[in-house]
């Protein structure tokens, strides 16, 4: 088949999907005799994959009677053609109060066990993300000993160097020679686990 004859093809095939289209629109009811538009919650709106263009077809097809939330920390990972058919809501980080409020509410009612200083944790790594601190949380319900969820499991979870840690490295940048101030670090890296990066970033004022 030549070029000339899949363009044809193409269009046909266009036209009729158009016709169904229009032929499901006029069978259905009225805007407002419809009841209220059903919600649906995407996942993973951070990372696309090669349906999205499906996706943004499956938006312009319901948008009669269907509604989507996308949910996402980052909107510049949202592909424009997206950004473009959705209304942008900008909501602040959570309160420190209001955080450890909703993460002793989902404790309580997934019978975790909390260690010491595992709720502080909590809320300080996931820095006003629920989302963070509840994905802490489950990885670190799955790994923990029968201990439970206490500071040093949290820190470990994460890979970040937990505040003891980062007290002593200012205090070895501080009073130590240089050399043995590096042999000091590096020995943390390795038996911690933690980067250089998330300890200079700790560090800063």
């Amino acid at each position: 088949m030549g070029g000339g004859a899949r363009a044809q093809e193409r269009e046909r095939e266009r036209a009729r999907e158009k016709r169904k289209d229009t032929r499901g629109r006029s069978a259905s009811p009225p805007l407002r005799a419809l009841t209220r538009p059903k919600q649906f919650i995407p996942p993973s709106t951070n990372q696309p994959t090669k349906p999205t263009n499906g996706a943004i077809t499956v938006i312009e097809k319901y948008t009669r009677n269907a509604r989507f939330c996308l949910i996402c920390n980052y909107v510049s990972k949202v592909i424009p053609a997206l950004q473009s058919r959705c209304t942008r809501f900008r909501f602040a980080p959570l309160a420190a109060a209001d955080a450890r409020a909703r993460l002793a509410h989902v404790v309580a009612a997934e019978s975790v066990t909390l260690g010491e200083g595992g709720m502080d944790a909590l809320v300080t790594l996931g820095c006003g993300d629920m989302r963070r601190s509840l994905n802490i949380l489950q990885a670190c319900h799955m790994s923990a000993p029968e201990g439970g969820v206490d500071e040093k499991a949290v820190y470990a979870t994460a890979g970040a160097p937990r505040p003891a840690d980062v007290a002593d490295v200012a205090k070895w940048l501080l009073n130590e020679p240089f050399n043995d101030c590096m042999r000091r670090i590096q020995r943390l890296q390795v038996d911690k686990g933690v980067g250089l990066a998330d300890i200079v970033r700790e560090l800063q004022p």
